[in-house]
């Protein structure tokens, strides 16, 4: 018998019969699971921390004189270099995971979660997200620690000092935010959810990857991070968008920006 294509069946029994085309079922998109995303989700944080590392690395090249160990700290602490580091950071974002998600089958819109949300689950997003940073800034004040970071309070100097504190502004409160909410928030949060760790589990660990990312922070705004981790979470599951939680971050850091700005004037 002559062997055919697996797309053609014939009916060998009645050579009348015309052959039976069969097209194969196409294969239903599905996501990455636990582990391929955990896999890719360590491609895309090197992707990220490469992105922001290019442009550290390209002022020391441009740097005039020898290299020491003062001059790279001026060169990483400024908030030129800071501000283009977290910017830079976002397409590298968006090609690793662009490679992972094209795996899958699924629209990348789609599988990250990017459509809108409504109001009712902004309002939601916005006083949830006040009363868990509101509470973190009363226990800092009931403790007699500072409001803000002063590793905020240094960048926001050295910024002003460049003239590029419209530039920090795009980085912590647009850049950031996307590169961080694709990351934590969609694609990890996607496939850890589909896993065996569910959506209580998916919430936890992304929360725990954004706050690790975070390592410019001492132990207590880790805990406010990881804990304004889980609520963007939250609002991931209850509404379906990143993109809420995305503007939802944006507006956090934008509060967090002219808070900092508040406490430098202050102390100027």
């Amino acid at each position: 018998m002559t062997d055919l294509p697996e797309s053609r069946l014939v009916d060998s029994q009645d050579s009348q019969s015309p052959p039976v085309l069969v097209t194969p079922a196409p294969r239903e998109p599905r996501t990455l699971g636990f582990w391929w995303t955990s896999l890719w989700g360590i491609v895309i944080f090197i992707a990220l921390f490469a992105g922001q590392l290019a442009v550290i690395v390209f002022f020391v090249w441009r740097l005039e004189g020898p290299l020491s160990h003062g001059a790279l700290s001026q060169i990483a602490g400024s908030g030129l270099t800071l501000s283009l580091s977290v910017i830079m950071g976002l397409p590298a974002v968006l090609v690793a995971v662009y490679f992972a998600v094209r795996h899958t089958r699924t629209p990348f819109a789609e599988y990250l979660g990017l459509r809108w949300a409504s109001w009712k689950y902004l309002a939601l997003g916005i006083a949830g997200m006040i009363a868990v940073v509101m509470g973190w800034d009363l226990m800092s004040r009931a403790i007699g620690r500072e409001a803000a970071p002063g590793f905020m309070l240094d960048v926001l100097k050295t910024a002003q000092g460049d003239g590029t504190v419209w530039l920090l502004v795009i980085a912590f409160c647009v850049a950031a935010p996307i590169s961080e909410e694709l990351f934590a928030r969609g694609f990890l949060y996607r496939g850890w959810s589909d896993s065996w760790l569910r959506v209580p589990g998916a919430i936890v660990l992304s929360s725990l990857v954004w706050t690790a990312l975070h390592l410019q922070y001492d132990w207590y705004f880790f805990a406010e991070v990881f804990c304004l981790g889980l609520w963007f979470g939250t609002i991931r599951y209850l509404s379906h968008s990143t993109w809420l939680t995305i503007v939802l971050h944006g507006l956090n850091n934008l509060a967090a920006t002219v808070q900092t700005m508040w406490l430098a004037s202050g102390q100027s």
